[in-house]
């Protein structure tokens, strides 16, 4: 009776769970840092929905499914007063794990449960740091003046655009 009961166990388990789920996770760590430090983090997903804000350095989870059979994919941007914003894409990539499903999790592990999950998928990198560049202060701007506004000895390098 005991096998039985832990063949049935074993069996079910097999059954209805996913080898990537079993073994792997649908969140995964990821840490931002930046040099300098203490510049804003800014973290969105596919969707251009907003999933993280702080400050580097700071760690965080982050889903690597984005819907059945979908991965996500994110945009951090760092931001400092003073240095240029940065934007950087990770990206998830499939799970090894989920390939165990050919002798663990069968067909259920591989076509439901792991792709519903998000286990199916991983992220590319445990997290980044990034250098921040200094701004320029040589920016070039564009101003849009009215004629009448300008001073007339400025009228003789005007160029008409049609």
């Amino acid at each position: 009776m005991r096998i039985l009961r832990s063949s049935l166990l074993l069996a079910g388990v097999v059954l209805f769970t996913g080898c990537a789920s079993i073994v792997s996770k649908s969140s995964w760590p990821f840490s931002v840092d930046s040099n300098p430090s203490g510049a804003q983090v800014s973290i969105t997903n596919k969707r251009g929905v907003e999933v993280f804000k702080g400050r580097t350095p700071t760690a965080m989870r982050l889903k690597s499914g984005a819907g059945f059979f979908t991965k996500e994919s994110y945009v951090v941007s760092l931001s400092m007063n003073g240095y240029e914003t940065k934007k950087i894409n990770v990206e998830c990539k499939l799970n090894g794990w989920y390939f165990g499903n050919i002798v663990f999790g069968g067909f259920i592990g591989m076509l439901i449960v792991d792709p519903a999950t998000g286990a199916m998928y991983r992220l590319d990198s445990p997290g980044i740091t990034e250098n921040l560049l200094k701004q320029s202060a040589n920016t070039v701007s564009l101003n849009i003046l009215d004629k009448n506004t300008i001073p007339k000895s400025w009228e003789e390098h005007l160029v008409k655009i049609n």
